[in-house]
């Protein structure tokens, strides 16, 4: 009888949810695009690799579909949801469960394998109230300031969001919770043993936190107009406390619980033809040594504590003369010259929403898709841009108002050397010119080109 009174409750619940669903307003939108590649190798190792039969080309096409949906409850209230499907490329081999849980970024909140068929991303609750805006739910996190840093199309978190209008001020200010991890006991936590030791088991208090509080000054004058903000953000890493693996992921170390601190100002101004933006990210605090008693640090490792120092730096340019544009960007990513001290430096990165070359530091096309450029031993063409110098110029034109056209010249070194098997710091340059032709309001073409000498 109990299990009959719970079926019936359920069946409630959905009627009555579908019956207020039926009045709302639905908003849709989406985007879809289909790709065609070629790359005529796919590693830049010379001397490593045997050219000849080990550095073959590539070339196939790919597929994504990206699809959000608001159901609008009232003027105040709404619930935004977003889902990928069809992520595919052409007749290619379907990803398996380790590539799934393996090839990252995911660029999606399910696995890749999921996306390949369908996986939500987004559903939260978006409601304006008097005392500011909520968003509760599942949505992209690290959507600060510029491009430079963020990382909303990675997997998304669960979070808490709140934002506050100061009227008749330009002035906004901010708080929001995010849970990056959660190791608690539930249905769903597994447990690994390794010689009656558990290495990787549910425990109390082995979370990911992040508290962030901050404020956005929006202005706008005769010559000038744009925004300016700053976000204060707190973490505390506790998810390997019990598992040997360093803050920085250099390699195997030794269980640790991570306090980082970072204070992340940027701006935006548009002051007559010129666009300018710029963002810095500054990170300390300490990974220290934490264990449980269960499991003993190895006599070959000495626990290490490491302090977390790091610094990234990201302006750009943009002059809009009639049919012509000029442009530039630099960026500046620490490294870590030694994985194994007790320094970690290489903890900012240029994100992956951010692709400022075709092969050169693009996560979307060469990282996810043809599964990165390999390099000497493991370092890799593309990728988020870490331990780098990066200075890009570009000139546009823009003949009609469906044809936009851009070539850009890219160079990059690296900030440290992390090996010394690794005769210089040049990554190299990069010239790319590309082409995008509008045929309708919401259909484009686009055509590109680009060669790294590196």
């Amino acid at each position: 009888m109990k299990k009959f009174w719970l079926v019936l409750l359920s069946l409630g619940l959905i009627a009555a949810f579908s019956t207020s669903a039926l009045a709302v307003d639905v908003k849709v939108a989406g985007e879809f695009y289909v790709g065609g590649l070629y790359l005529n190798k796919t590693s830049v190792d010379k001397g490593y690799i045997d050219e000849s039969d080990s550095n073959p080309s590539t070339a196939f096409f790919y597929q994504r579909l990206r699809v959000g949906t608001d159901f609008v409850i009232s003027d105040c209230l709404k619930l935004v949801t977003r889902f990928d499907a069809m992520e595919r490329i052409w007749g290619g081999t379907r990803a398996n469960i380790w590539q799934a849980n393996n090839v990252m970024p995911e660029y999606s909140a399910g696995t890749r394998n999921e996306s390949e068929n369908i996986a939500f991303d987004n559903v939260y609750i978006d409601y304006v109230s008097p005392v500011g805006k909520f968003q509760v739910g599942y949505m992209p996190d690290s959507t600060w300031g510029t491009v430079f840093g963020n990382d909303s199309a990675d997997a998304n978190r669960g979070m808490i969001k709140w934002a506050l209008p100061i009227k008749d001020s330009g002035f906004v200010v901010l708080a929001n919770y995010a849970k990056g991890a959660d190791n608690s006991s539930s249905a769903v936590s597994t447990q690994s043993w390794n010689d009656k030791v558990i290495w990787d088991s549910t425990r109390t208090d082995r979370d990911t936190d992040s508290y962030r509080v901050g404020g956005i000054y929006n202005f706008k004058g005769d010559k000038a107009s744009g925004q300016a903000g700053v976000l204060f953000i707190f973490s505390r890493d506790a998810s390997y406390r019990g598992n040997w693996q360093f803050y920085d992921g250099d390699g195997i170390g030794w269980p640790y619980k991570a306090r980082m601190y970072q204070i992340n100002p940027y701006f935006k101004a548009n002051i007559g033809p010129v666009a300018l933006q710029g963002e810095l990210n500054y990170a300390f605090g300490d990974a220290k040594f934490e264990g449980y008693a269960s499991i003993p640090a190895p006599p070959a490792f000495q626990p290490v504590n490491q302090k977390i120092d790091s610094l990234s730096v990201f302006l750009d340019a943009v002059a809009n003369f009639g049919m012509f544009n000029v442009g530039g960007t630099f960026a500046y990513l620490p490294g870590d010259k030694d994985g194994w001290d007790d320094k970690a430096q290489d903890i900012n990165t240029g994100g992956i929403d951010w692709n400022p070359c075709l092969l050169m530091f693009n996560n979307d096309v060469v990282n996810y898709w043809i599964g990165g450029i390999g390099g000497h031993g493991f370092t890799d063409v593309g990728g988020p841009m870490t331990n780098a110098w990066f200075f890009q110029g570009r000139f546009g034109v823009k003949p009609t108002p469906k044809l936009d056209t851009l070539l850009s010249l890219s160079y990059a070194s690296a900030d440290k050397r992390p090996d010394p098997d690794f005769h210089g710091k040049d990554y190299g340059f990069e010239v790319d010119l590309t082409g995008t032709y509008k045929i309708t309001n919401n259909l484009s073409y686009m055509l590109g080109f680009g060669y790294l000498f590196t």
